[in-house]
Parts: C-alpha cells; structure tokens; sequence
C-alpha cells in the first residue's frame, strides 16, 4: 500500500511539474505586451474612449469634443434629469451622418466605477483592466468577455453614418486581448 501511495504522489507531482513547465513556457511577457499596445490603440480610439472620459460629461465626435448637449453621466450612467441617454440614443443608429448612435442600452460607465480611458498610458489602463476594483468587478476573463460580446462594444465597429471606426476589426481587437491575456497579461512599461 505504501508502494501504491508513493508511486501516486511521484506520479502526480511529475505530471504537476509537466503542466507548470507547460504553463511557464506560453508566458511570454514581451509578446503579452505588444499584444495590448496594439489592443491599446482601439480602446485609444473615440468610439471606446468617448464613454470612459476623465470627467462625468460623455465625448462625441471624432475629434472626442464634450458632448454638446451638456450632457452628464448620472448616478446609474445613463444620464441626468431630462437629459437620459435614451432620450436621444435609440436601440439602433438612426440614419444620416452623424446622427445618434445607437445600441440597447446605451450608457457610460456608472460613477462608481468610471473606468476612465481618456489620458491613460497603455501601462496605465493595461493594469486599470486586470484591476478588479476599477473595471467593474470583472475577472481579467470577465473583461474579455465583456470587450468581445457585449452590444454597446460590438456598435463601436458598426458606428453609423459619419463616425469612423476603429483601426483594428472587432475580431483582430479581441484575438490581440485573448493573445495578451494567453501571454501572462503582462502590461507596458
């Protein structure tokens, strides 16, 4: 019996080292960070940065001017008083250039968690991402998830009329943020 037990715990930490080894050797810090400094570039483009703003008034446009209707993000983010996004931001894009956008839901960030991107260096907002306590309680996966499924992300690449898109495609973004998650999630300097 101790022979059986012995060979188990042999066995078993041999097979622990192999899937440490395995996991050691995907971890590649370099290629972790050029991955998200080329994500970096569509969460530095106005249709992402123009909702995660410095202050509390949303940016339009794509020159990420404030929001001409002096607009404010509000306590649950979808605006204040008579100003509600979904005065003006419909489920779809309405048609004509420049025109609201549009998508379900259509909201910033809440206050509590404002999840600024406006400013952030790509160190910066690379750790403010794997940072549970402000990217909204969301495992580094959770994030993933949420960059690669969620509709008000998704419009970004079907903005409407006027507004350009971002520089990468929704699948080259999200296969950038998989391979820097894959990679270790190492951030930029």
């Amino acid at each position: 019996m101790k022979w059986i037990t012995l060979f188990g715990l042999l066995f078993f930490s041999g097979l622990t080292n192999a899937h440490s080894a395995e996991s050691k050797s995907q971890r590649d810090d370099s290629a972790a960070r050029e991955a998200f400094r080329a994500a970096y570039t569509v969460l530095m483009h106005p249709r992402c940065m123009n909702c995660h703003p410095k202050g509390d008034a949303p940016l339009q446009g794509d020159d990420s001017h404030v929001h001409i209707q002096s607009v404010k993000r509000g306590p649950g983010g979808h605006g204040k008083y008579g100003m509600k996004c979904g005065a003006c931001h419909q489920e779809t894009n309405l048609h004509g250039a420049n025109m609201p956008p549009g998508v379900v839901k259509w909201h910033m960030p809440p206050p509590n968690m404002h999840m600024v991107f406006e400013g952030k260096s790509p160190g910066d907002l690379c750790r403010q991402l794997k940072d549970s306590r402000q990217n909204g309680g969301k495992t580094i996966a959770g994030a993933i998830e949420h960059l690669e499924a969620d509709p008000l992300v998704l419009w970004g690449w079907a903005p409407g009329d006027g507004r350009s898109t971002p520089p990468l495609s929704h699948p080259e973004f999200a296969q950038k943020m998989r391979e820097w998650v894959n990679k270790g999630a190492a951030c930029p300097a």
